[in-house]
């Protein structure tokens, strides 16, 4: 086992360093095959929440984690806390803006998630969602089938990839001009249910890929049972009447992605309204048999906020912002790299900085664009720190785990999520080798 350990941690940072997609597709093939060989399998946790709305169980929310930075070093510190804990029901998770500014595509997140997952030797299902993956309001005004089939090649990609979780995003398509809650999701629904018939076309025989959809926009007014019935009559009138419908609903409660950023650099308290989670889980479960309601950014919330979520019963609840901080302000983060970091941000996004701004406010929302040009960087920090950083965030995701409440449940989801292999036919490749047979001709 000491060999594998040793050879895994090279395949990883190969798999990171790989420089185009199809040296990338070859290295995670080799990942996901020893997975699977130490029973560990991509999964859907739409059986698992499909339980939840028949209330089979309740109780715990689940946390989806988004990891932007040392991916393989905190993946394997929440490997470390599942087992700790006896928990199966957790989901990492990376949004469709992630990918770029972290410059993570869906085949290496997943590689990586399974190697630190051999690593500490779990073994089951691992939940890897794609988040919000979201329609672009201008794009899709200007020509929406265009930006419907963007998110199409994404969600093939995603799929491919071993993503069987894919939260659709047409939130950003609700149009309060428009007289009626219908008139105004319309947009929203149809897209949301165009984008799901499409993910149950191309899901892998065996595997129900659990679908979100999102009824309102994170930082805009909060959602209301309204909002939620026009979404769900005009999403199911709108989804052939054969296909699987949706696992979970994602609603806005009044946070934003990243918190409220204050002059000084801190983040602002924020007022969350547990009561309309409540609501909203309880319609979501009890008229339309789903998880209940998605709790979006909220991992910048303080600290005595999050024993509320288990107790107003919300599904899942999306925690990032917090985790990017903690290794930006760590004591073992090198201060040369974060000057370095940081005087990038100052040379690079100076369009980004808004006119009333601080130079700390500014800092603070574009320095998770600087993830990506310096993942080389950061991966090459040596073993100690990354080790040391990694236990500072482990320590904050076993705080929340046990706030969530999402403990000793790992039966629950053993009894639920059936373990299915799928063959990874990865379109790089393919066209790889088709390049090879031409050449040899």
């Amino acid at each position: 086992m000491g060999r594998r350990k040793l050879d895994m941690d090279k395949m990883v940072l190969d798999l990171i360093l790989a420089s185009d997609l199809a040296a990338k597709h070859k290295i995670a093939k080799k990942i996901f095959t020893i997975a699977y060989k130490n029973g560990i399998y991509p999964s859907s946790i739409h059986d698992f929440y499909m339980a939840r709305g028949r209330k089979e169980f309740s109780g715990f929310t689940v946390p989806a984690i988004n990891l932007r930075a040392l991916t393989f070093d905190l993946a394997k510190a929440i490997f470390r806390v599942a087992k700790n804990n006896n928990t199966g029901s957790f989901i990492f998770e990376i949004a469709k803006s992630e990918m770029g500014y972290t410059d993570q595509p869906p085949i290496e997140y997943t590689g990586v998630i399974l190697a630190a997952a051999i690593k500490e030797e779990y073994k089951g299902p691992v939940f890897i969602q794609g988040d919000h993956f979201q329609a672009n309001a201008k794009k899709y005004k200007e020509n929406p089938q265009k930006e419907i089939d963007s998110l199409k090649e994404l969600i093939t990609e995603a799929i491919e990839s071993g993503f069987y979780n894919i939260d659709i995003d047409s939130s950003t398509l609700v149009d309060l001009s428009r007289k009626t809650t219908m008139q105004q999701q319309e947009d929203n629904f149809k897209v949301a249910a165009e984008l799901t018939a499409f993910i149950r076309k191309l899901q892998p025989r065996g595997v129900n890929v659990s679908v979100g959809g999102e009824i309102g926009e994170v930082g805009h007014a909060n959602s209301n049972p309204e909002e939620l019935h026009a979404y769900m009559k005009g999403y199911r009138k709108s989804l052939r009447k054969n296909y699987q419908g949706l696992s979970k609903i994602s609603v806005q409660t009044g946070t934003s992605h990243g918190g409220v950023v204050l002059p000084d650099g801190s983040i602002a308290q924020v007022k969350l309204d547990f009561e309309t989670l409540r609501t909203l889980s309880e319609i979501a479960r009890n008229e339309y048999g789903m998880a209940g309601a998605v709790q979006h950014g909220a991992s910048t919330l303080p600290a005595e906020a999050f024993h509320k979520f288990p107790e107003v019963e919300t599904a899942e609840v999306h925690l990032a912002t917090e985790f990017q901080n903690m290794l930006y302000e760590s004591k073992h983060f090198p201060k040369e790299l974060k000057d370095k970091m940081y005087a990038w941000i100052n040379a690079n996004l100076q369009s980004e900085k808004k006119s009333d701004q601080t130079e700390e406010q500014f800092i603070y929302s574009a320095r998770k664009k600087a993830l990506g040009p310096f993942k080389k960087d950061i991966m090459g920090l040596a073993a100690d720190v990354r080790t040391a950083i990694a236990k500072e965030v482990e320590a904050k995701f076993d705080f929340l785990f046990k706030q969530l409440k999402n403990v000793n449940n790992r039966e629950l989801i053993d009894k639920f999520i059936t373990l299915k292999r799928v063959v990874i036919h990865h379109k790089e490749e393919v066209e790889e080798k088709e390049r090879d047979t031409e050449g040899a001709d």
